[in-house]
C-alpha cells in the first residue's frame, strides 16, 4: 500500500510540474493561496520528503535559498522567515519554540545574506541579523546583530597511550556479541573473547 501511494504521488507530480517549472514556483503558489493541503501541497511535501528534509508551508523566503548539499536533514518550520540569498547546509534546523514560559516563543527571523553551516540549530522567536555566519553544529537561541558570527564550543581533544577499539559491536538475538570487520559481522568468539564489558555491550547493541 505504501509503495502504491508513492507511485501515485510520483504520477501526480509529473502533471503538477508541467504547470510549475520547479518546486519553488510550486511553493510560492501554495504560499500565495495559503494552501497547506490538497493535491499541490501533497506533491510539494512528497518532493521535499524525497530529498530527506522538511519545509513547512508558511515559511517565508525573500528569495530562493541555496542548499549546497541538498535538503538532507534540513528542517524549516512554518512561519519562519528567511531573508535574501541564504546559504543553508545539510542537517540545519530552523525551528519554532512553543515551550510554555519561554522568553523566546515563536519562530526565527533570519536576515539577508546569511550563511548557515551544517548541523546548525536556530530555535525560537529570535532575530538573526544581515550578513551573519552560523558555524557548523552551533545552537543559536538568542538574537545576533548584523555582520556577526556564531560558533559552537571548540572540540576537546583527548590523547591516549593505546589506540581505542573503534570497531562497531552489536548484541545478536542469540546473546552473542559480533563486530564489523569490513566485510561482514564476526562473532567475538572468533577472536577469543569480547574486549568490552557487559555494560559496554548494551551501549553498542
Amino acid at each position: 500500500m505504501i509503495i502504491l501511494k508513492r507511485w501515485i504521488k510520483e504520477f501526480l507530480s509529473f502533471f503538477v510540474f508541467l504547470r510549475f517549472k520547479d518546486v519553488w514556483a510550486l511553493y510560492r503558489y501554495l504560499l500565495s493561496k495559503n494552501k497547506d493541503s490538497g493535491l499541490c501541497a501533497s506533491v510539494f511535501y512528497h518532493y521535499i520528503d524525497r530529498q530527506g528534509g522538511y519545509i513547512g508551508i508558511g515559511a517565508h523566503f525573500a528569495s530562493t535559498p541555496y542548499f549546497p548539499h541538498g535538503l538532507h536533514g534540513v528542517f524549516i518550520s512554518p512561519r519562519s522567515v528567511i531573508g535574501k540569498n541564504a546559504v543553508i547546509f545539510q542537517g540545519v534546523t530552523i525551528g519554532a519554540n512553543r515551550t510554555a514560559g519561554s522568553s523566546r516563543v515563536g519562530n526565527p527571523v533570519i536576515g539577508d545574506h546569511c550563511y548557515i553551516g551544517a548541523g546548525a540549530k536556530i530555535i525560537g522567536g529570535i532575530r538573526i541579523g544581515n550578513n551573519c555566519r552560523i558555524g557548523a553544529n552551533a545552537v543559536v537561541c538568542k538574537d545576533l546583530p548584523d555582520n556577526s558570527v556564531a560558533v559552537c564550543a571548540p572540540t576537546r581533544i583527548i590523547t591516549r597511550e593505546t589506540p581505542p577499539d573503534n570497531r562497531f559491536y552489536l548484541l545478536r538475538n542469540d546473546g552473542r556479541v559480533a563486530f564489523w570487520d569490513g566485510q561482514g559481522f564476526r562473532t567475538v568468539e572468533d577472536e577469543g573473547g569480547c574486549p568490552c564489558s557487559d555494560g559496554e555491550r548494551n551501549d553498542r547493541a
